[in-house]
């Protein structure tokens, strides 16, 4: 194994992956700005719901969150273009990791993956070569890296693709064909094939296939005599599900992603390509390569990522330590490729009561969330939790001592009943978050 991972390859799908990502990167943050998202997201809320342990991160105003946002759009264009790498590529990742934790009524699967690459590149030396910085100093150029500097890549991004097949293999997805059936008939306008997506086995065809699909691509694209086939299967899959779904720029990011998995060869020759049209324009010189040496830390950086590896194995299955329907109480959802699998909608209205007084009135999220943080809020439990300490603090801003809150909370999944989902007897100011089961929400019954 230790001769696998430290055996010498080429730097070039190392390289354009650099490339990619760097650009794929900066296009995601420039459409985040133009759509006017930095305004409805980290602007315009009265109230941000924070992740556990990062209550400490806050939102910097109008102007900070800006500033960001430009300063993240610069480090991208740098990471592409290898300019400053090192410092590029930690700007970048510091940055977009600070925005997705500010709340996590945005949390994606694609925000999560990308502040995983984005820490994986800071160590990876992919600005050697094809760069900025080879530009201004030659002798970082080398023609060659050691195996797991693209294997780390190659993994993470397996693990992506089968966690979500693991995913996939419960009864709702797989008998149900949950929650396809719902969201595929809303397609029929779409021309020539439109009509095939009321027929209940199409849905049933496409739970199947997607499991499959992501259970088996990743090895599919390691072998050599698959991947054409494999990455032809990727492409089409990823625009199929951007043309149904409202899923952003995820299958973009995972298409030009995964061409790391293609043969050195591909990528030197795309490399050389481009190296010829930008000669002729003047603007790359030919420098000559130097060896690779391994620095003392780089065994260091490889047990990093063997334990950053191992996290990600294990992290999914915490989902085991709690009882209940996982979908329902959401507990160990997040972090976990679980990945448009199921419909969830709700509604919540919070009772308070001065215990002083014995008065009661009822409080409406609308307050304060926006639409989108109202509508994330309803169906997961530590959202709603958070919510009602905030308004204990609101009520006691305003003269009351020891507010009440209590939630009453109607939840549906995949199309199922509507159902009390929160305990409404639980005072919710009680309740502390953590990683312990929250007794106060009540069992799914079907």
């Amino acid at each position: 194994m230790r001769d696998l991972i430290y055996k010498p390859i080429s730097i070039a799908p190392l390289v354009v992956f650099r490339v990619l990502f760097g650009f794929i990167m900066f296009v995601s943050v420039m459409r985040f700005m133009l759509n006017g998202w930095v305004d409805s997201q980290y602007v315009m809320p009265r109230f941000f719901f924070s992740y556990y342990g990062f209550e400490w991160i806050k939102p910097l105003g109008e102007t900070g969150i800006y500033v960001i946002f430009i300063v993240m759009a610069i480090a991208a264009l740098c990471v592409m273009a290898g300019a400053f790498y090192r410092i590029s590529a930690t700007v970048f990742f510091l940055a977009f990791t600070y925005v997705e934790l500010i709340d996590k009524t945005n949390y994606l699967n694609h925000y999560y993956f990308v502040s995983l690459v984005s820490l994986v590149m800071i160590f990876l030396p992919a600005h050697r070569h094809f760069s900025l910085d080879v530009w201004r100093k030659p002798a970082l150029y080398v023609r060659e890296v050691p195996y797991w500097c693209v294997l780390i890549i190659q993994l993470q991004l397996a693990l992506v693709y089968f966690y979500a097949g693991v995913a996939k293999l419960n009864y709702d997805w797989l008998m149900e064909a949950l929650p396809l059936r719902m969201w595929l008939p809303p397609n029929a306008h779409v021309p020539v094939v439109g009509f095939l997506f009321e027929e209940v086995w199409v849905a049933y065809f496409f739970s199947w296939f997607g499991a499959v699909y992501d259970l088996s691509i990743p090895f599919l694209l390691f072998y050599k005599r698959t991947r054409p086939y494999a990455y032809v299967a990727v492409i089409a899959f990823h625009i199929l599900t951007w043309l149904l779904f409202p899923i952003g720029m995820f299958p973009f990011i995972m298409i030009l992603a995964t061409t790391i998995f293609f043969s050195p060869d591909f990528h030197q020759g795309l490399i050389k390509k481009i190296t010829v049209v930008l000669q002729r324009l003047r603007v790359y010189r030919d420098v000559a390569p130097q060896k690779y040496v391994a620095s003392a830390a780089s065994r260091w950086v490889v047990g990093f990522f063997a334990c950053f590896l191992l996290v990600q194995v294990i992290l999914p299955w915490r989902f085991t330590l709690y009882p209940g329907k996982l979908f329902w109480t959401e507990q160990g959802y997040r972090f976990s490729w679980r990945v448009m699998l199921m419909e969830k909608a709700g509604y919540v209205i919070f009772h308070i009561k001065d215990p002083e007084t014995g008065r009661q009135w009822e409080a409406y999220a609308h307050e304060y969330l926006t639409p989108m943080q109202e509508k994330q809020m309803s169906t997961q439990p530590d959202m709603i939790l958070q919510y009602a300490h905030f308004l204990e603090q609101e009520y006691i801003k305003q003269g009351i001592r020891d507010p009440e809150v209590r939630a009453e909370a109607y939840v549906t999944l995949n199309g199922s009943g509507s159902r009390l989902f929160i305990d409404p007897e639980v005072d919710l100011t009680k309740e502390q978050d953590g990683f312990g089961h929250k007794k106060w929400i009540l069992s799914y019954k079907n």
